[in-house]
């Protein structure tokens, strides 16, 4: 198995610039197995995905993560699970809200995909 750190990394990074930049070019990290649960709703498959991820109440985000864990989550397939913890800054506010989120990566033909994605904010006390 490669490096799980360098290829959680090189997946973040990939991952938080297209999502600040172009939430819709998302869609290739997914497929229609994978379920991403957003603030405790689920949804399942590429368009529901993408159509969630388009739909946030908000025109402009840039994610600053400053934690990122990995840990191989099979013995017998090269798969990850990646918890991400952050700050969100949305629509140039001056307050960003910690977010996390955690990544189920699966292999596919060199690269990897998301099965599952969870993300959830903090919007404190």
């Amino acid at each position: 198995m490669a490096d799980i750190n360098a290829v959680a990394r090189q997946f973040t990074d990939v991952y938080y610039q297209t999502f600040d930049s172009n939430r819709a070019g998302l869609a290739f990290l997914y497929r229609e197995s994978s379920m991403l649960t957003f603030e405790g709703s689920p949804v399942q498959g590429v368009a529901a995905i993408i159509e969630k991820l388009t739909s946030l109440p908000f025109q402009k985000v840039q994610h600053k993560v400053t934690t990122s864990d990995a840990q191989p989550s099979s013995p017998t397939v090269a798969s990850l699970i990646v918890n991400v913890t952050g700050l969100l800054v949305v629509d140039d506010s001056p307050n960003a809200l910690q977010f996390s989120q955690v990544f189920h990566l699966i292999p596919d033909g060199g690269s990897y995909y998301v099965l599952n994605d969870i993300f959830r904010l903090n919007y404190g006390a």
